[in-house]
């Protein structure tokens, strides 16, 4: 049998980077022991034969991406990526803590600005960026709560440290391939699945259900929580029904909704029904032609004026995405100091801040040893990576850079981690990051045990984003004790779009899934 695993020891040498799976020499690591030794049992035509299966899967499911225009299934890799209990402990504490102060600092931004009066940021920096809304300046939003849902990018330097990359408190997306694909890799590598003591993805719908009834408007005992989407067009849809149907909420658009009298109501078959949450999944710009795009269809008038009043809880807040500006971003180790008197648990990426002469200078001098991003990008749009650009790229970046040094900052070309990935006819080292999702309720922040590992598929390839090409992995936290939650055998399908009861937040998660599967 021909071993998958031929020259990965070389290739893995040639990137620089810090390989997830083995050590040098090809000796697997620990956490990774049990996936070394089942695919090691296993033929090309085996591996092959899964992956396509689970792509069938999805393609059945409606787990798909709309990629270059076309629909296809999310491509899922059989190797998944496993981090051991003591490393989670980090990344599950360093994001919590990032969450806190980024909440911490919209509730700032948008009273009192003290962060700015004392010193910590420039105000400039704020009231410049293309997410700062002044038309939600100087309110709480109901339930007082402002970043419900996150996802913050954390990847591996060469030394194999964790370094957050990025942070999305606007619309996070993506948690929902992380259900799918533990789903999958049940049954994909189940050789390795049933050795491993994995904590469970499953409660994930649960305890968002929770945190946004929790934050729901004042006065209000059984809230009615509901998920807005753009609608079928959107590359995410896929997410909004999954995520509706298994809290038990109803997917509504902006034409669903109509607001009255600072409430917001959902014209149903049996009338209006007053809504009381909304966890909105479009931007800001298009969520209330009163007050941003006057030409968006996707959003519904007054619900800025309702969430002003107190009527209704919007999730995320509107004008979450000041957090979400890369410029922000270079400030959030202050930010974290200055708020919750902490030291930051996970490191930035080194970051240049263009708008300072002598960051500005040194980035247009290295162009090409340089990553140069947009400070309002996302999904990998309008990056640059400077030893992978041509001379007409760059001269054209040098112009943008010095017409506009605040739209944009620079950092140090990061060899992210490597983890086995299926190519053609074996195993190769394939870059990956990882976002973790948090759920803030207000009082605590809960990270779900896992997250999105999305990988580039392209050899020698930087570019993780799924917009961009790239695929994802199953995400395994190692459980350090038999008595905590881990996954069992796996669990009978239900179809994306049937509906499900809510969840009762007092009620015990197993009796309820049980009650499902019956």
């Amino acid at each position: 049998m021909p071993d998958l695993f031929q020259d990965y020891s070389e290739a893995a040498a040639r990137t620089g980077a810090y390989d997830e799976m083995f050590a040098p020499g090809q000796q697997a690591r620990d956490s990774y022991g049990q996936v070394a030794e089942a695919l090691r049992k296993l033929s090309l035509a085996d591996v092959s034969a899964r992956a396509d299966s689970m792509a069938r899967t999805f393609l059945d499911r409606g787990v798909t991406f709309d990629f270059a225009g076309e629909e296809r299934p999310f491509p899922l890799d059989i190797v998944p990526r496993v981090i051991p209990a003591a490393e989670w402990d980090v990344l599950e504490r360093g994001v919590a803590q990032r969450v806190r102060a980024l909440e911490a600092f919209l509730n700032d931004v948008y009273d009192k600005m003290t962060v700015v009066s004392d010193g910590v940021i420039p105000r400039q920096l704020v009231t410049t960026s293309a997410h700062f809304h002044r038309q939600v300046h100087g309110f709480e939003p109901a339930g007082g709560v402002r970043v419900h849902i996150s996802g913050i990018d954390v990847v591996r330097d060469a030394a194999g440290t964790f370094r957050v990359l990025e942070d999305n408190v606007r619309v996070p997306s993506g948690v929902s391939y992380v259900l799918e694909n533990r789903r999958a890799m049940a049954k994909g590598l189940p050789e390795a699945f049933g050795q491993q003591l994995i904590r469970p993805v499953e409660e994930y719908p649960r305890r968002l259900l929770s945190a946004l009834r929790k934050t729901a408007p004042a006065g209000v005992d059984d809230p009615t929580v509901v998920v807005l989407t753009p609608g079928v067009f959107n590359s995410a849809y896929f997410e909004h029904t999954l995520l509706a149907g298994l809290m038990g909420v109803e997917l509504v658009e902006g034409r669903d909704l109509i607001c009255r009298g600072n409430r917001v109501y959902m014209r149903t078959t049996a009338g209006e029904q007053r809504v009381d949450v909304i966890y909105k999944r479009i931007d800001d710009d298009f969520l209330d032609p009163l007050q941003f795009r006057a030409d968006s269809m996707l959003g519904c008038p007054g619900l800025v004026n309702a969430a002003r009043a107190g009527g209704v809880t919007i999730a995320n807040a509107v004008g979450n995405g000041v957090a979400d500006d890369k410029l922000v971003y270079s400030y959030v180790p202050d930010l974290i100091r200055y708020y919750l008197g902490e030291e930051p648990i996970i490191a930035n990426v080194d970051t240049f801040r263009l708008e300072e002469k002598e960051a500005r200078e040194y980035t247009l001098d290295n162009l090409a040893e340089l990553v140069v991003k947009p400070v309002d990008g996302s999904g990998g749009k309008g990056l640059v990576i400077g030893p992978d650009a041509s001379k007409d790229e760059l001269d054209a970046l040098r112009q943008r850079i010095i017409s506009d040094p605040r739209g944009w900052i620079a950092q140090p070309v990061l060899q992210l981690s490597t983890v086995p990935t299926l190519s053609g006819d074996k195993f190769g080292p394939r870059h990956v990051d990882l976002r973790p999702f948090a759920v803030n309720d207000g009082d605590n922040v809960w990270v779900l045990p896992g997250g999105l590992t999305r990988v580039a598929l392209k050899e020698g390839s930087l570019i993780v984003n799924s917009s961009q090409g790239g695929g994802s992995k199953d995400t395994w936290v190692l459980a350090d004790s038999p008595q905590m939650p881990v996954e069992t055998v796996p669990r009978p399908s239900i179809s994306v779009r049937e509906r499900v009861s809510v969840w009762p937040v007092e009620s015990n998660w197993r009796d309820r899934q049980s009650e499902q599967q019956q």
